[in-house]
């Protein structure tokens, strides 16, 4: 995914055509020629363009970057956008440990899965990072992940949550997020 690609996607996301972003931005007339260079990475913007565009898209700026360095953000951001243009590419599952027994007590060091519909038919590989800031991410994304599955938050609302991350970020509800990302309240009124 390129540049490009998270401009345009972001921008028709927030229902805006590319001349209403370009005269946002002060191109006048030409905006939407000059935007449509970018989003076809005919040409690429500085990093103050990205940051002015950020702004007004109302996402985290590092959304948009284009990673060089990895850290742990740049890393999240880049799995948040496979997962985006490529929805079925990431599955995320909670392990569980078995009280009593250690890892690799054997040389068996297999992680085992029970067949069914939901699994493809050859074993997936798995992943484990040992990072504890990524491994934190990954269980809230886990939680965002089950939530869009089981329809307690819309599409937009998922898309919405990786955007705007790590400020959507509320560990794992122990707290309120730096921005809210949720249409509506998580509460269930009584009746």
């Amino acid at each position: 995914m390129t540049i490009g690609d998270k401009i345009k996607k972001i921008r028709t996301f927030r229902k805006m055509t590319q001349a209403e972003l370009g005269a946002a931005l002060g191109w006048g007339e030409k905006g939407a020629n000059r935007l449509a260079q970018y989003e076809t990475n005919y040409r690429v913007p500085k990093k103050e363009l990205v940051t002015e565009m950020a702004k007004i898209l109302d996402v985290n700026p590092w959304t948009l970057y284009d990673a060089t360095t990895m850290d742990a953000t740049e890393f999240m951001e880049l799995l948040f956008w496979i997962d985006e243009f490529n929805p079925s590419a990431i599955n995320l599952f909670q392990l569980e440990t078995y009280p009593g027994e250690k890892c690799n007590s054997s040389e068996d060091t297999a992680v085992r899965y029970h067949d069914n519909d939901s699994w493809p038919a050859h074993p997936p590989v798995g992943l484990w990072i040992n990072y504890g800031l990524v491994n934190d991410f990954m269980k809230e994304w886990v939680i965002r992940k089950e939530e869009l599955k089981s329809g307690k938050i819309t599409k937009d609302e998922y898309f919405e949550w990786k955007i705007n991350w790590p400020q959507t970020c509320d560990d794992c509800g122990k707290h309120e997020p730096m921005k809210q990302w949720r249409k509506f309240s998580a509460e269930v009124s009584e009746t």
